[in-house]
């Protein structure tokens, strides 16, 4: 199906650098014209992070920018070229600058083709899509303790207070070959999506994201109460949420 602008999706979008950070390494995009949203989680430390994640928006920015409209296929093309060419960016960037090795980011990228959606997914950032009060995780942690939880060694309740919980298998500028995730589903009136970093997912669990997300408040509301539980847990980590909504049909229809 053909692209096209999506002004009938309503976007909330905030960074919050959490309470034990004093830089913020996340990134993220909001853009409806060109029908894409992302949330980039930088990692390596010494403003590294930072570089990686801002490589990351910068490169998908700029990809999207030179494609006017689109079919599925291409939009798919779209999200697997933005990994691709940031990920060799980043290791371009390492490769000049030695000091910064072990930089990289995880990356949500969620794009659109007319009803149906495509998310690009590397690391621990996680999407999400509330759809007739039910929540549910569209992505797969890239994680040590998720692998774990997958084999049946840990629970999920000792995945969140695991040692390891931080362990990172799979991110974007580490390895010159990618293992990307690809989602494709279609959007329904009344769903809610949240794209969000692990400074979210780490502090608070689904249980809480849900009842949240199915509250009585505004978008905007409703990201600033999962920041404030976020920090209110710990904020270990910094903190991005983007949420969207497809509004509901009319009553009637």
């Amino acid at each position: 199906m053909r692209y096209k602008n999506l002004p009938e999706i309503n976007f909330v979008s905030k960074s919050d650098s959490g309470l034990k950070r004093t830089n913020n390494e996340d990134n993220f995009i909001v853009s409806t014209e060109l029908g894409f949203c992302l949330v980039a989680d930088g990692m390596g430390g010494a403003a590294a992070g930072e570089i990686a994640s801002r490589i990351f928006t910068e490169t998908t920015l700029e990809l999207f920018s030179n494609s006017s409209g689109r079919y599925e296929k291409e939009t798919i093309e779209l999200v697997q070229q933005a990994f691709s060419f940031a990920n060799e960016r980043i290791l371009n960037h390492v490769k000049e600058n030695p000091r910064h090795k072990g930089m990289g980011c995880t990356a949500e990228l969620m794009a659109f083709s007319d009803k149906n959606f495509v998310i690009g997914h590397m690391g621990d950032s996680r999407t999400y899509c509330l759809r007739a009060g039910q929540l549910k995780q569209l992505t797969m942690d890239h994680s040590l303790v998720q692998n774990q939880i997958n084999q049946g060694l840990i629970t999920m309740a000792e995945a969140r207070n695991h040692p390891l919980r931080n362990v990172i298998l799979r991110a974007v500028g580490i390895k010159k070959k990618l293992a990307l995730d690809l989602v494709k589903g279609i959007m329904f009136p009344g769903d809610l999506f949240l794209l969000c970093s692990d400074g979210l997912s780490d502090m608070i669990d689904d249980n809480l994201i849900r009842d949240t997300l199915l509250s009585a408040s505004t978008l905007l509301q409703k990201v600033e109460k999962l920041i404030e539980a976020a920090n209110a847990a710990g904020g270990y980590d910094n903190i991005t949420v983007v949420l969207f909504e497809i509004p509901p049909l009319p009553s009637g229809d």
